[in-house]
């Protein structure tokens, strides 16, 4: 089978989808199952679907396009706020659109009367973390010029967190959303339908035990696709970890020094690579490399380490058995290797389900 590869176990993905739908289902939260890692994958949607999840969200018009194309049966939110240039492809083809800037939801009500449709908006506020997000002083005065633009329809409120500096969701940041939602409602005498609390980081404080308030939503995909919560990357409970693994092939196999000789300069990626000297080594090179992963972000199996990688080779040492040219290594990724891995044209994605066999796309 072709090498390198993303085997993807749909009934994996799947079951941890159903375990978190129904474990936060006890808790009052939906489920929006966020696809942006898989390229829009109709596959991977359909599974998240038939798990429960609520609706769809993806980072990228072209991803909700690729799966509008494939004609995959949901609401589809686009998670990230939208461009200007691409506001007439957002009110055809997302049902929903979460953001933070009034011209851009003026752009909206333009092209959704042109289109005689309405498009849904979540305004996203700003709660410490410091990446998208309406200052909460500013929401109130948002949601209404929001409410008096034609063909827009206010759904709720969002927030995200633990994404660019990496702020933790808790009972004080999850309480101000629920606070702002009861202040839009009291003033304005509106439903918030839709209170998202976060992503992937919200399921230690969402299963905790501790007071909900009005969060009923939440953007899991690195949860789902990968088995972990995201504040410190440990497993979650009952969930798979090696739903998506990357296969690899081994085309040169050698015993090397491990102190590279001759002058020391910057790699190929302007670093400075830490020297030491460990005498021989068993080392194998995989025919897989920075254009196509994150090596920082692999697993290997054990007795394997990852030293490094250039463009399109991936460099191994092995302290327990030698890898022969031909063999393939199977590793598991986290975000940063899985989301690369995806966007590679030369990392064969194959599918596997319990009702099929494997097949590539």
């Amino acid at each position: 089978m072709t090498a390198p590869r993303l085997g993807i176990d749909l009934d994996k993905i799947c079951h941890n989808a159903r375990i978190l739908v129904e474990r936060l289902g006890k808790h009052g939260i939906s489920v929006t199952g966020v696809t942006k890692a898989t390229l829009g994958s109709a596959e991977i949607a359909v599974a998240l679907l038939e798990a429960g999840v609520k609706r769809l969200g993806d980072s990228r018009i072209e991803n909700i396009e690729a799966m509008r194309l494939a004609h995959v049966p949901a609401s589809m939110t686009l998670i990230r706020s939208p461009m200007l240039s691409q506001a007439k492809r957002v009110v055809r083809h997302a049902d929903v659109s979460c953001n933070t800037e009034i011209a851009v939801i003026q752009k909206l009500s333009f092209e959704a009367q042109k289109a005689d449709r309405n498009h849904g908006v979540i305004l996203m506020v700003e709660l410490g973390d410091l990446r998208e997000g309406i200052m909460p002083d500013d929401l109130m005065q948002t949601v209404r010029k929001t409410l008096s633009l034609p063909n827009i329809v206010f759904k709720g409120i969002g927030t995200n967190l633990a994404c660019r500096s990496g702020v933790s969701p808790d009972g004080d940041n999850m309480a101000i959303l629920s606070e702002l939602a009861d202040s839009i409602e009291a003033t304005l005498g509106l439903t918030v339908e839709i209170v998202s609390g976060g992503n992937s980081a919200n399921i230690e404080w969402a299963l905790s035990g501790a007071k909900i308030g009005r969060i009923n939503d939440l953007r899991l995909g690195e949860a789902i696709l990968l088995g972990c919560e995201t504040l410190h990357r440990q497993p979650i409970d009952g969930l798979h970890t090696d739903a998506i693994t990357l296969c690899a092939e081994v085309i040169e196999a050698k015993s090397k020094p491990s102190k590279p000789s001759g002058r020391i300069a910057q790699n190929a990626f302007g670093e400075a690579p830490p020297v030491t000297d460990r005498g021989l080594v068993t080392q194998a090179i995989l025919a897989v490399g920075q254009q196509d992963i994150d090596p920082s972000g692999l697993q290997a199996p054990i007795g394997i380490e990852v030293m490094g990688a250039s463009s399109d080779h991936l460099i191994l040492e092995t302290d327990c058995f030698e890898l022969s040219v031909g063999a393939e290594v199977v590793f598991q990724l986290n975000y940063s290797a899985l989301v690369r891995a995806m966007t590679s044209p030369f990392v064969t994605k194959v599918m596997k389900s319990s009702s099929t066999d494997y097949y590539p796309r």
